[in-house]
């Protein structure tokens, strides 16, 4: 596999004077085409801002953030604007789904905003409903279904429009134990079989013993990092939580 994303040496401070904050701390790593990799860290490790720094939705107080060819730190608004819509899906922990849209409408909204209608959109959306086993519910809304179906409409909408990197944060924060197994068998089946790269920020232990391999962050740095290899999930997640039990981690779903 390739480099498909370089980060390098990246900060991200906030505040002024003598109030700043280090949320990330001259970070670097990089990201395989095709790997699922997650990221772990207890709260206010910088999790969540390094996934806001690669998902454009914020920038970079130093450093430089490759994809491919790419340096998106250099990027003008319009430009991470049309980066973003034609590179990136995301996944989030509420869903984002449109309440007064079905879901098969929520699904050809994406490829819409990319001006893509028609037939083929209405084709393309049909496949990746049947791939994520929803098409019995694409004439429902998003309050008549489960919370795992509403994900897996968001993981439809995240896929259809033929994403570089999928973006997960803390996708399975507000699903219950099953439709967490659901949607990380999802996740799985995306990256073995589509080949999709995905990068996931969790503090969930058993969503993350589904990832190849797992960065710590700890103030801001990255402290400690594990690769699954050849292991049976079980013993990755053992690996994970005895990681977390020295960095005070939260433990969910030891599974």
């Amino acid at each position: 596999m390739k480099d498909f994303i370089r980060i390098c040496d990246v900060e991200k401070y906030y505040g002024t004077g003598s109030n700043v904050t280090k949320a990330v701390d001259r970070v670097s790593f990089h990201v395989e085409q095709g790997e699922f990799l997650g990221i772990m860290g207890a709260s206010g490790s910088g999790k969540t801002t390094l996934l806001n720094i690669l998902s454009t939705i914020d920038t970079v107080t130093s450093g430089h953030i490759f994809y491919e060819n790419d340096d998106i730190t250099l990027m003008n608004e319009d430009q991470l604007s049309d980066f973003r819509r034609d590179n990136l899906g995301f996944v989030f922990q509420d869903f984002n789904l449109l309440d007064t849209l079905t879901i098969r409408e929520n699904i050809v909204l994406a490829l819409s905003l990319q001006g893509k209608q028609g037939k083929k959109s209405e084709e393309k959306a049909r496949e990746v409903m049947d791939i994520l086993d929803i098409a019995a519910i694409q004439d429902k809304f998003p309050y008549q279904v489960s919370g795992g179906q509403k994900q897996r409409c968001a993981c439809a909408r995240a896929l259809v429009t033929g994403p570089k990197l999928i973006l997960a944060d803390e996708p399975t924060g507000a699903l219950d134990s099953k439709s967490s197994l659901m949607l990380m068998e999802t996740f799985h089946q995306l990256n073995t079989t589509m080949c999709s790269t995905i990068l996931m920020v969790t503090h969930d232990a058993f969503s993350a013993s589904w990832c190849k391999r797992i960065l710590f962050l700890k103030d801001g740095q990255i402290f400690h990092e594990l690769v699954r290899g050849g292991q049976d999930r079980r013993q990755f997640l053992n690996e994970i939580l005895d990681v977390l039990a020295l960095t005070g981690g939260e433990l969910n779903h030891a599974d």
